[in-house]
C-alpha cells in the first residue's frame, strides 16, 4: 500500500446523523480483555518496538499496550498517539465513492474514460474498459505503481533517505503504473493495486470540483468528529502526540539495521495510504461503517459485496474498501488494514460494528502474525 512495500506487505499499503457529530467519548475502563494484554504483550517480546490496541465493544472501550513509542528514552505508549494508517485509508476512499453515488455525482458503472478521459489507455489498457467498481474492488487489473521495480528502489535503503521528501503528483503515480503491462484484463481477476485508489480519488475530484481532502472533511472527518485524522499530503512530519515509526526500509538482510521513518513525504501513498489517524478515531469510522451510519442500504450492500483474494491475506474476501478476514475459530471479522515504512495498523470488527477491534505496531517488520493473535484473543470464544 506504499510505494515502496514489497508485494507480500502490499497487503493493506470503509448519512451522518446528529450523534455522528459528537466528539469521542473518553475511554471507559471494560473488565476482561486479558488475552488481548497478553498478545500484545507477546509481540514485544518476539521484537516489536511497541503495540496498541483499542477496544469497543457493549461494555465500554478499553485500551491496552505493550513496548514504547521510543527506544531511545523509553517513552510508553499511550491511547490517543497519532500514526500513518496505510491502506486502511482505502476505506476511507471508498466511502466518500459511494456517498458520491448515493447523491448521484456518480455512477459505480461509470468507466474511468468518462471521468478521466485518454488518462488510461496503451501498453493494453483501455479505460473505457475499467469501471469505478472495479478500481475500487482490486479487479481493474492496472499494475500497482508501488511495485514498479525503479520506484520501488527510491524507497529501499539509503536511497530513501535521498528520496524521503520527494513529492508525487496523482498523475505521475499513474503513469509509473501504465509503463508496466496490466495484471488482466478487467474484471477477469484480482489484483491489489495502490493506482485504483489513486484514480477513484482523481475521479472525486472530477466529480465535485474539490479535493480529495476536502470531501474527506466534508464527508467522513467532520461529521465523525475524527479530531485525531487528517490527510497530510505533504506534510512531512505528524502532528501532535505520536510513537517514532521504526522501519527496516524493507532491507534483505538477515539482520537489518532499524532507522526513524517517521518523518516523511507520503504525497505518493495519498488516497491509497496517506491518512494519518488514532485508534479512536479508526474504531469511531469503521464502528459508523460498518454499522450502517454511514452509507445508505444501497451503498451499502454495494461496498459489502466481495470477490474473491488471490496472492493476499489468507482466508480473506474484499469488498469496496473494505475486507473480510475469517480467523482461525471460524469467526469472520471485517475492516481493514495497512502498512507502510515504520507503521503496520489493523482495525476489524462484527460486522455490525458494534464490537471493533483496532491495533498498530509502530515498527515494519512484524508481519500479519501479531494481530492475528490480537484479534484471535479477541474475537475467538477461549476453549472450555
Amino acid at each position: 500500500m506504499t510505494k515502496s512495500l514489497p508485494a507480500t506487505a502490499g497487503l493493506l499499503i470503509a448519512a451522518a446523523g446528529a450523534a455522528m457529530a459528537a466528539p469521542a467519548a473518553a475511554a471507559v475502563s471494560a473488565p476482561g480483555h486479558a488475552e488481548v494484554q497478553r498478545a500484545l504483550d507477546h509481540a514485544v517480546a518476539g521484537g516489536t518496538p511497541g503495540i496498541v490496541a483499542e477496544i469497543r465493544d457493549g461494555s465500554g472501550e478499553w485500551f491496552g499496550s505493550a513496548g514504547v513509542a521510543d527506544t531511545n528514552t523509553g517513552r510508553k505508549r499511550r491511547q490517543h498517539e497519532r500514526f500513518r494508517i496505510g491502506s486502511a485509508t482505502k476505506a476511507f476512499t471508498a466511502t466518500v465513492v459511494l456517498k458520491l453515488a448515493a447523491e448521484h455525482k456518480l455512477g459505480l458503472d461509470d468507466t474511468v474514460d468518462k471521468w478521466l478521459p485518454g488518462l488510461v489507455k496503451g501498453n493494453g489498457y483501455d479505460g473505457r474498459e475499467i469501471t469505478v467498481r472495479q478500481l475500487l474492488n482490486h479487479t481493474s487489473g492496472i499494475f500497482n505503481y508501488g511495485n514498479d521495480k525503479e520506484f520501488f528502489a527510491t524507497g529501499q535503503g539509503a536511497a530513501w533517505f535521498e528520496h524521503r521528501y520527494d513529492t508525487y503528483t496523482p498523475e505521475q503515480l499513474v503513469q509509473v503504473a501504465l509503463a508496466n503491462p496490466p495484471y488482466f484484463e478487467p474484471g477477469k481477476g484480482f489484483g491489489y493495486s495502490n493506482t485504483n485508489y489513486v484514480l477513484a480519488a482523481m475521479i472525486v475530484e472530477k466529480a465535485t470540483g474539490r479535493t480529495y481532502s476536502e470531501e474527506l472533511t466534508r464527508q467522513i472527518f467532520r461529521p465523525l468528529g475524527l479530531t485525531g485524522t487528517y490527510l497530510p499530503g505533504r506534510e512531512a512530519k505528524i502532528r501532535g502526540s505520536h510513537p517514532v515509526h521504526y522501519s527496516t526500509l524493507f532491507s534483505p538482510d538477515a539482520n537489518p539495521r532499524i532507522y526513524d521513518a517517521t518523518e516523511m513525504n507520503q504525497s505518493f501513498a495519498w488516497a491509497a495510504g496517506g491518512i494519518v489517524s488514532t485508534t479512536s478515531d479508526l474504531n469511531r469510522f469503521f464502528g459508523a461503517l460498518l454499522g450502517g451510519r454511514l452509507l445508505p442500504l444501497a451503498q451499502q450492500r454495494e461496498m459489502f459485496t466481495t470477490v474473491a483474494t488471490q496472492n493476499w491475506i489468507p482466508d480473506t474476501r474484499y469488498g469496496l474498501g473494505v475486507f473480510s478476514q475469517k480467523l482461525s475459530c471460524g469467526v469472520t471479522v471485517w475492516g481493514n488494514a495497512g502498512a507502510t515504512y515504520g507503521s503496520w495498523a489493523y482495525a476489524m470488527g462484527s460486522r455490525d460494528g458494534k464490537h471493533m477491534v483496532t491495533s498498530q505496531v509502530n515498527g515494519d517488520w512484524s508481519g500479519l502474525s501479531v494481530f492475528n493473535d490480537v484479534l484471535a484473543a479477541e474475537f475467538c470464544p477461549a476453549e472450555p
